[in-house]
């Protein structure tokens, strides 16, 4: 009869690290097998079976066995080295490449491409690509950001993240902006349509018809869209479609509404219809904060689906395309919902400081309009 080695010594905690160390997406295979045969060792399982359901030898079931044995779960991670082709330059020359990406510029140039990288440290572009790959390095992409300045952020932040995550009892949370200046873009040549082998077509230069801007407000819970172009964009417009709100809910029940700084936003005439509706509630984001307002998400499914890709001879029909694609949303709607909380926002935005002062100090104090100081003096 065999003899039948004795189970692994294996404790809780390191059973729970090397189940997650299998279950790992980004686990080298070498790893993943070495953990299985060792957690089959700890629950008792004979070098055979093991070499059996695993379909590997059974010398190498034994070898690992009496290494994680005497060595511990630090002796799965040894990586032996390939017998495939040894890498062309060493590390130094790859450091080289990556500070050079990092902390330099081509001469007339604002980012380093591959070729232009390649030229200057002496080696191939498909190196450089391979290098940059590796160390996630992208060069020609850029995001924009733009941190608030808003004296009040936290505040404000506080406000309205708390609306979003724990909406109020017996009341209405509608997200509300205009979106202006929505350009009626006609092509100047009609484009061909979608294929096979061959995406769809459109001229790069336009027919500019004129503008509208759209007032929306998305309904927070449901996800329905209340919308209403209007030719201009003043407190006039505004207060039209505050009656218009107050004709879509009617009632007493409150409405609190989401929205921006904007001027037309704060006049007198708006003040004193305000205060004869006292169910509409104010709730303001932070200056340079549009990302805090949901109905934004939504003009960025318009524009994405309907508006940039459209083709439209007069501004009727813009404006009828909008309404079309209003009225598709809200026999569907689908509400956007919010997870991120105050803390988690001001954590990143802390980073995102840090980071900018350590470039430019003072760049992101608040600074005060000069008409505020004198009046306050």
């Amino acid at each position: 009869m065999p003899r039948t080695a004795p189970a692994l010594s294996l404790n809780s905690e390191g059973q729970h690290q090397i189940q997650q160390w299998v279950k790992a997406l980004g686990t080298p295979q070498q790893v993943v097998l070495r953990g299985r045969i060792v957690l089959a060792a700890a629950e008792g399982q004979s070098d055979t079976a093991i070499a059996e359901q695993l379909r590997i030898n059974r010398k190498t079931v034994i070898m690992w066995r009496q290494r994680f044995a005497t060595q511990g779960p630090d002796s799965l991670w040894e990586i032996a080295p390939g017998r495939g082709r040894k890498p062309l330059y060493d590390a130094d020359k790859v450091k080289a490449i990556v500070d050079a990406t990092l902390q330099t510029k081509p001469k007339g140039a604002t980012q380093w491409s591959c070729r232009l990288m390649a030229k200057s440290q002496g080696v191939s572009k498909s190196t450089v690509s391979n290098i940059w790959r590796s160390h996630h390095l992208k060069p020609h992409r850029v995001k924009t950001f733009k941190l608030s300045r808003d004296p009040k952020f936290l505040e404000k932040l506080t406000d309205v993240a708390g609306l979003y995550l724990n909406p109020p009892q017996q009341a209405i949370v509608l997200c509300v902006d205009e979106k202006s200046q929505i350009q009626a873009l006609d092509r100047t040549q009609p484009g061909l349509p979608l294929k096979k082998g061959r995406c769809g077509t459109m001229t790069h230069d336009d027919k500019r018809n004129g503008t509208t801007t759209l007032f929306a407000a998305l309904e927070l819970l449901q996800g329905r869209v209340i919308g209403q172009c209007y030719a201009r964009h003043r407190h006039q417009e505004w207060l039209k479609f505050l009656r218009r709100l107050d004709e879509e809910f009617p009632g007493e029940v409150p409405l609190h509404l989401v929205m921006d700084n904007y001027g037309t936003h704060h006049t007198p005439q708006v003040r004193a219809w305000l205060r004869r509706h006292p169910r509409f509630v104010l709730h303001f984001v932070p200056t340079s904060s549009s990302w805090l307002n949901l109905v934004e998400r939504w003009f960025a499914e318009l524009t994405n689906k309907r508006v940039r890709r459209g083709s439209f001879y007069s501004v009727e029909d813009l404006q009828n395309a909008i309404m079309e694609f209003l009225d598709t949303w809200n026999g569907d709607p689908k509400p956007f919902v919010w997870t991120a909380t105050v803390e988690s926002i001001m954590q990143k935005l802390s980073r995102c400081r840090q980071t900018l002062e350590q470039i430019q100090p003072g760049c992101t104090q608040p600074r005060h309009r000069k008409r505020k100081n004198q009046l306050s003096s």
